[in-house]
């Protein structure tokens, strides 16, 4: 069996989502680090690093769900906005985040499905 991995997930901690997220990591025997999304929200530069390490596409990382994407309008602005002018108003509202984020610093998910939490972090 393998050593338990060192885990950060950046969440926000009233989120049920999160908190299942995390309950499933340390039952899976993983070392958990909680951030808080908007205590320590994640620069762009950051932001950044995680789409290309989990190879994913910016679009991912919006909460779509969330109230700041309504409020804020992003529905119709998203496509004109540059991938920089997207990265800066992430790292400037945690809310509109999907999370949680959880990275070992090798491997990235983004959200949680009990499925896809099992493929990535339960055969560590």
């Amino acid at each position: 069996m393998s050593t338990a991995n060192k885990i950060t997930i950046i969440q926000y901690p009233k989120c049920s989502t999160c908190k299942a997220a995390v309950k499933s990591l340390k039952e899976k025997g993983n070392e958990v680090v909680l951030r808080d999304i908007n205590e320590d929200t994640p620069t762009a530069a950051e932001l950044k690093a995680l789409l290309e390490l989990g190879g994913f596409e910016l679009k991912k990382l919006f909460n779509t769900s969330g109230e700041v994407y309504r409020e804020l309008g992003l529905k119709d602005k998203l496509a004109s906005m540059s991938e920089n002018e997207k990265l800066e108003l992430l790292s400037q509202h945690g809310m509109l985040i999907k999370r949680p984020i959880a990275t070992d610093g090798k491997q990235v998910t983004i959200g949680y499905k009990e499925e896809q939490y099992a493929d990535v972090w339960g055969k560590l």
